[in-house]
């Protein structure tokens, strides 16, 4: 049990540094070493004095553990952020890939397929965090940060089937357990009617397989930076006055293309939108 727990902790650090941007990886091993580093130069008392026992022995285990994971752990926070940095690169290609084959996201695993729809709303703006899916539904498979909160992410790389309304339920079931801010569920094929109609009027989005390849290409073409929502002023809802977030139609002729929605529509309802307007 302690051998597995010992080879479960490399294992536990390099996946965390691996889920991170690789320059924060590399920042927390430099900084894990210039710590034990400092911690493991310090003398240790020759003898212990009496009735200091516990002290001494207590110091000389700190001692030791520092002296190894000074090394040990900028290691695997090293290992970490290259495989983030690895990640990213795949990304970027798979990303490509989607923009100019209409077969790409059948040509896919579930991972890659994971991995093309982190970078999509990475693109859109969004700090976004794999969750480390254990099997090809995963339960939420990204999540996403933005300035109205946490979104989360179910990925469906069902190349046959369609994904009906169950999968979508449990989603919602999930993002109100954790006070989620809305959530996208994302599949390379198409949804089923029950599944359209349970997420109508809900802060809750359905991307299907054509409206993601739009939104792909629509991203190759203008490039990364025109795509941001942090590169765009937020202008304020014309019906309520609140704050407008991002989001992308889901369907019709428009599917793929962002606009402004009003940040209050899943408390009040309040349907006001805004064209977005871009610079150059």
């Amino acid at each position: 049990m302690e051998l597995r727990e010992k080879q479960g902790w490399p294992k536990a650090l390099i996946g965390l540094a691996a889920r991170l941007p690789w320059w924060l990886g590399l920042a927390l091993a430099v900084i894990s070493y210039a710590g034990l580093h400092s911690v493991a130069q310090k003398p240790l008392p020759g003898t212990a004095q009496p009735g200091q026992m516990g002290g001494f022995v207590l110091s000389a285990v700190a001692h030791g553990l520092a002296l190894a994971g000074q090394y040990l752990l900028p290691l695997w926070f090293g290992i970490g952020a290259l495989l983030s940095a690895l990640r990213r690169g795949k990304a970027a290609r798979l990303h490509a890939a989607a923009a100019s084959r209409p077969d790409a996201l059948d040509a896919m695993s579930w991972q890659e397929f994971e991995i093309l729809v982190g970078e999509y709303f990475r693109r859109q703006g969004y700090g976004v965090t794999d969750n480390g899916g254990g099997g090809a539904d995963g339960g939420v498979d990204v999540v996403l940060h933005g300035d109205d909160g946490s979104h989360l992410v179910q990925c469906k790389h069902w190349r046959a089937l369609r994904v009906g309304v169950q999968p979508v339920r449990e989603l919602y079931g999930v993002m109100a357990a954790h006070g989620a801010a809305g959530g996208f569920v994302v599949t390379s094929g198409e949804f089923t009617e029950d599944a359209v109609r349970f997420a109508d009027g809900l802060a809750l989005n359905l991307i299907n397989g054509s409206s993601l390849l739009r939104g792909i290409r629509a991203q190759a073409g203008s490039g990364p930076a025109a795509t941001r929502p942090a590169d765009l002023p937020t202008p304020d809802c014309p019906v309520c006055g609140a704050a407008m977030v991002l989001r992308q139609a889901r369907s019709g002729a428009n599917a793929g293309r962002q606009f402004w929605g009003c940040s209050r529509y899943a408390q009040d309802r309040c349907r006001g939108t805004r064209e977005v307007e871009r610079c150059g």
